[in-house]
């Protein structure tokens, strides 16, 4: 008996000696909790998982939403079988007008007064080959436009391109009295986090990863991740952010051209080791599901 319990008791040390070995990992468990929307498109063009709707649209432009359809009605959009990260993937083959979304309501945890949350995506394109000259946005999330409370990433608009993340609050704050175009405007300019040489090649995979932290309130922050590392941080993000719910939307594609794969939200942001579980997932957001 006596040697038994010295067995345990050894056993119980060792425990706390080594606590994070004897911990279980919930890191799947939290991220599975935190997602608010998946879209593998392995089985189609609408999402796996929603928390709001589920359905991609297409609309003919911002302003005509009551024109909008259920579907994917532009012929320079298709999925691609088994051209995707792990199966199906969006290819984007040439630069043309119409836009097409999945609604925000429900699937971004969008917060008047405290809003935290992270974007994942997959891309695979030569920047320098694929892309016809301007702006190009693969994500835009907004209810008006990319100057007007609106989160994406962008590549500029000639070669060598940059890769930027936008975090842009309400326009009639930071921007009240505008002169000429706002993508050339300064104060526009210094709200950006740019990659100079980022790591997109025609035959491989890149991972974005958006974080943002503690949006409209004074102490906004957020940071692009690629292929799971930290690119940039903007601090001190203090502009509104404030949207028409029912208007907003997240765009995917604006001018791009190339492969999308594995869209996916969460309520909050990731931490450093999440991003790095995410981005290393064999099966992407698959494994979240299960």
């Amino acid at each position: 008996m006596l040697k038994n319990t010295s067995l345990i008791f050894t056993m119980g040390l060792f425990c706390v000696l080594t606590l994070s070995s004897c911990k279980k990992d919930t890191t799947k468990e939290d991220l599975k909790n935190a997602l608010t929307f998946y879209a593998s498109f392995d089985q189609g063009i609408n999402a796996d998982f929603a928390l709001g709707d589920k359905q991609l649209y297409t609309v003919p432009n911002r302003k005509a939403r009551d024109s909008a359809q259920v579907g994917l009605h532009k012929p320079d959009i298709k999925l691609a079988e088994n051209k995707g990260l792990f199966g199906n993937g969006l290819l984007f083959t040439e630069r043309s007008k119409g836009y097409i979304y999945y609604p925000s309501k429900n699937n971004i945890s969008y917060n008047t007064s405290d809003w935290s949350g992270a974007i994942s995506f997959w891309l695979q394109l030569d920047p320098a080959t694929d892309l016809e000259p301007g702006y190009c946005d693969p994500i835009q999330i907004t209810d008006v436009s990319y100057n007007d409370a609106s989160i994406w990433v962008d590549f500029t608009k000639e070669n060598p391109r940059d890769f930027r993340l936008g975090v842009i609050g309400d326009r009639s704050v930071w921007n009240p009295n505008p002169e000429g175009p706002d993508n050339e405007n300064p104060i526009f300019i210094k709200k950006l986090t740019g990659v100079k040489n980022p790591p997109f090649g025609k035959d491989q995979w890149t991972h974005i990863l958006i974080n943002f932290t503690n949006l409209n309130t004074k102490n906004g922050q957020a940071s692009l991740y690629l292929n799971g590392a930290l690119k940039g941080t903007r601090t001190n993000i203090d502009t509104p952010f404030t949207w028409d719910l029912e208007l907003s939307n997240i765009y995917l594609g604006l001018g791009y051209i190339g492969l999308f794969d594995e869209l996916s939200l969460f309520n909050r942001a990731l931490t450093d080791q999440e991003i790095s579980y995410f981005y290393s997932l064999e099966n992407g957001g698959h494994a979240l599901l299960k």
